[in-house]
């Protein structure tokens, strides 16, 4: 016998459909509010990242000319690409400065989170001190490591004759100049990187630390096996930022070296300057900024690739 209560199926049938169209209706206009708010940011980046890098792979297969004339040229500034003798040499460079740039600096924003973190007082202060290179101009930065690098008064070579060490000439000696551009991007970028580390610790329960002392573990065995761990994900997502970003350098080379001594400081960004904005060539400029952004693109896929292997297992 049926309930007089119960509802006759076409009206709960009616009723759930109307509830799945509010539920539709409530989630719609929450997400057009959402994009309607994120509208002027997406057309600034469609305006400035989205349309260059479509009309650089355009004038890649053109010659263009700096009045704006362009003349259909298809695979040749690809295959003019391959007979400079610039190519071997700017990503032999950028190899380099990305191995000294994992040496010199991938570890010291972890490092300097890390002991951040253990400090019990002062931490703000020194989040500010960290992060002020961050914040200093690029000119202002260039003059401030010129003066430090200087061969005759400089302050690095004032301090290694304290020592009885001979002075180096830090930016015209091919065997140092890379390391010493790396120093100085290092010295720019890790208050940053840095931070990120700091932030992602934050979210580490204060009771691991504590339990682990009360446990007997030293200051190093905290950081090994609580640190360290929680940190994984993040370094490999930076480790893979920096070496974009070091792949793509063209501010420390270009005011410190101008890519001297010789081309021993050239890289792609800068080569890519040269051709454009002084031999006037868009086109074949372009053709090297398309294949610099394939090569990070394959690196990436790569990486990322190989780095979920790695995680599965």
């Amino acid at each position: 016998m049926t309930s007089p209560y119960t509802l006759h199926p076409n009206v709960a049938s009616s009723e759930g459909q109307e509830t799945r169209y509010a539920k539709f209706r409530s989630k719609f206009t929450t997400q057009v509010v959402a994009y309607l708010f994120l509208l002027p940011a997406i057309l600034a980046f469609a305006l400035f990242a989205w349309l260059p890098i479509l009309k650089s792979i355009q004038m890649s297969f053109q010659n263009v000319t700096l009045g704006g004339q362009a003349t259909w040229v298809g695979l040749d500034n690809f295959q003019l690409m391959l007979k400079d003798p610039a190519l071997q040499v700017v990503w032999k460079n950028s190899l380099e400065f990305t191995v000294w740039s994992l040496l010199l600096g991938y570890l010291v924003p972890v490092v300097l989170a890390i002991l951040v973190r253990e400090m019990r007082f002062f931490q703000g202060f020194f989040r500010v001190v960290y992060f002020l290179p961050t914040v200093v101009p690029a000119a202002i930065a260039v003059i401030i490591w010129r003066f430090i690098y200087d061969p005759d008064g400089g302050v690095l070579n004032e301090l290694l004759a304290q020592f009885g060490i001979a002075r180096q000439l830090w930016l015209q000696d091919a065997s140092l100049a890379k390391p010493a551009l790396v120093a100085v991007m290092t010295w720019s970028g890790f208050g940053t990187t840095a931070l990120i580390y700091l932030a992602s610790l934050q979210d580490v329960s204060q009771d691991l630390y504590e339990a682990a002392e009360l446990d007997g573990a030293s200051p190093l065995q905290r950081i090994i096996h609580i640190s360290l761990p929680h940190l994984y994900p993040i370094m490999s997502l930076m480790l893979v930022l920096q070496i974009i970003t070091v792949v793509q350098v063209f501010t420390e080379p270009f005011l410190l070296t101008n890519g001297g001594p010789g081309r021993e400081t050239l890289t792609p960004a800068m080569h890519i300057y040269n051709r454009a904005f002084i031999r006037l060539d868009m086109g074949y400029a372009s053709a090297w900024s398309v294949v610099m952004i394939l090569v990070l693109l394959v690196f990436s896929a790569f990486y990322q690739y190989a780095n979920s292997r790695l995680s599965d297992r």
